[in-house]
């Protein structure tokens, strides 16, 4: 199958309401801010969402969370293993080269993404792997338009988790945080030149996009409830070249999204931008 053909940039843009899109482990998981008070999603979770709704799809992926694991397998090495092969994750049996267009075939999310196999060997004193790719598609932490308002409510469990019960602990007492509105734009690209190496394909191209519009059906849960976060737009850039018209920085700042949703996108000639609905 023949690599990515063509440059791709896109964005997509969602809403937040009533809801906690990325809380921060180190700040109480409190919404995850900048300095200035704009709300921020890691590109580390924009992509757990888009490995599960692949998945959701029937495609096979190597990051599996372990809320949605279909395998057996405990570890990425024993997936890693278990799927290639341990004579491929061997240096001295199978070229790092070789080992890795392996990976690329079995894993949507390391031909997109990437990935580092890097494994200490099992015994002591045996050498290990390290596998290095290097995924065409790139994507940025989501920011919001304008500083985030975030509400804070205490919460009471109905019964200790612990205990004799003769009175109540310290773990009935919590705190729910969430971003009351606000709306969001994440930037992304695909590279034809990584995506050689790689493999990913005009096919996994499609792919990927269709599952932006429906980037967080399936991923309710208690800091996001179900419909709290929604896809208002996306904004699909394809180039006429495996190099592209335009940078990608250009191409991303002719997007101009307001707090309310609405964007404008500034036209760069021969560069005509598709615009989808959310789901």
């Amino acid at each position: 199958m023949s690599s990515l053909s063509q440059k791709i940039d896109f964005a997509v843009i969602f809403s937040v309401k009533n809801a906690n899109p990325n809380g921060d482990p180190l700040n109480g998981n409190r919404p995850r801010t900048d300095y200035d008070g704009f709300g921020e999603i890691t590109d580390v979770c924009l992509k757990r969402k888009i490995r599960d709704r692949s998945q959701d799809s029937g495609q096979a992926i190597f990051v599996q969370s372990d809320e949605k694991k279909i395998d057996h397998y405990v570890s990425l090495r024993k997936r890693a293993e278990g799927v290639l092969g341990k004579d491929t994750l061997d240096a001295k049996k199978t070229p790092a080269k070789e080992a890795a267009e392996k990976a690329c075939k079995a894993w949507f999310d390391v031909r997109a993404f990437g990935q580092l196999f890097a494994f200490e060997g099992e015994k002591k004193g045996g050498d290990g792997v390290s596998i290095p790719i290097r995924g065409p598609v790139s994507i940025h932490s989501a920011f919001s338009i304008e500083p985030v308002s975030i509400t804070s409510t205490q919460i009471t469990k109905s019964v200790s988790g612990d205990g004799d019960g003769s009175k109540k602990g310290s773990d009935t007492m919590g705190m729910k945080h969430r971003v009351d509105h606000a709306v969001y734009v994440a930037f992304g690209a695909m590279s034809p030149q990584l995506a050689e190496k790689t493999g990913f394909s005009d096919a996994d191209a499609n792919a990927l996009k269709s599952i932006l519009p429906k980037l967080f059906e399936g991923d309710a849960s208690s800091a996001r409830p179900e419909g709290s976060m929604a896809v208002e737009k996306v904004i699909w850039w394809q180039h006429s070249s495996k190099a592209g018209q335009y940078s990608s920085a250009k191409v991303h700042r002719t997007l101009n999204v307001k707090p309310d949703g609405s964007y404008e996108i500034s036209q760069l000639a021969g560069l005509t931008p598709e615009e989808i609905d959310g789901f």
